[in-house]
C-alpha cells in the first residue's frame, strides 16, 4: 500500500482503522498517520497500539476541505452502501492527494472451494465495494484512477468450522443472504464438509488508488 502513496505525502488518515493493526504499519519517514473509527472500543485499542485515532464516521469526517494527502480504507467499503465514504475522501484530499482502498473484498474470499460452492446460491447481488462501482463513485468525487496492487491474506483461508461459526455470528452479512433457508440451517451445511479445521486457499485482495484532480 505504501507503494501507492505519492512521494510528497505527509498526512494519512486511515478510515475504519479498527484496532490499528494495519494503520500502525502505514509508516515511513515524514508521514504523519491518523486513524478514524466509529467504535470507541476499536479506536481505544488503536491508541493503545500507538496509533493516534479519533471517533469519526467515514461518511462525515470532522475535517476541513482539502487538508490531507492520503486517505486509506482497508477492507471497509464492502460494509458501506453508496458513495458516502468515497465522496468524503474526495472532499478532504488536496489536489494530487490519493485515496487508497481495497475493492472486491467479498469476491476475493470466493476461491473456488467446497465452502464457496455451498454458499454460492446465497450470495448477495452487487457487492458494495465492486471495483466498477467504487470507480464510478470516485469519478463523481473528482478522483481519477491511479495505480493498483494486490496482496495475499496470509492465514485467512476459510475452514468449514470457521465458515459455520461466521454465518451464525452474522459476519457474512455483506455477502451472504440466505435464500429459502435460515442462517442456522445454512451454517449446518459447511459443518458437514470434510476437513473441518483444514484451511482452504488464501484470498488475494485488490487495492486501488484514486488521485484527486
Amino acid at each position: 500500500m505504501l507503494g501507492l502513496l505519492p512521494a510528497h505525502a505527509r498526512t494519512l488518515l486511515d478510515l475504519g482503522c479498527g484496532t490499528g493493526i494495519v494503520t500502525a504499519r502505514l509508516t515511513r519517514p515524514g508521514l504523519r498517520v491518523l486513524g478514524a473509527d466509529t467504535s470507541y472500543g476499536m479506536a481505544s485499542a488503536a491508541v493503545r497500539r500507538g496509533v493516534p485515532a479519533v471517533l469519526a464516521s467515514g461518511t462525515r469526517l470532522p475535517l476541513r476541505r482539502a487538508c490531507l494527502d492520503v486517505v486509506s480504507a482497508v477492507r471497509l467499503l464492502h460494509l458501506l452502501r453508496g458513495p458516502g465514504a468515497v465522496a468524503e475522501a474526495g472532499r478532504v484530499l488536496r489536489p494530487g492527494g490519493v485515496l487508497v482502498t481495497t475493492v472486491d473484498k467479498d469476491a476475493a474470499c470466493d476461491v473456488g472451494s467446497d465452502i464457496d460452492a455451498l454458499l454460492a446460491p446465497h450470495l448477495t447481488a452487487g457487492p458494495a465495494d465492486a471495483s466498477r462501482e467504487v470507480e464510478a463513485y470516485a469519478a463523481r468525487a473528482g478522483l481519477r484512477p491511479g495505480r493498483e496492487t494486490r496482496f495475499t491474506g496470509h492465514g485467512q483461508g476459510r475452514t468449514p468450522r470457521g465458515a459455520a461459526t461466521a454465518l451464525l455470528a452474522g459476519r457474512y452479512a455483506s455477502r451472504i443472504s440466505p435464500r429459502g433457508t435460515t442462517a442456522a440451517a445454512l451454517a449446518a451445511r459447511p459443518a458437514e464438509l470434510p476437513g473441518q479445521d483444514a484451511p482452504r486457499a488464501e484470498p488475494t485482495y485488490r487495492v486501488r488508488s484514486f488521485v484527486r484532480v
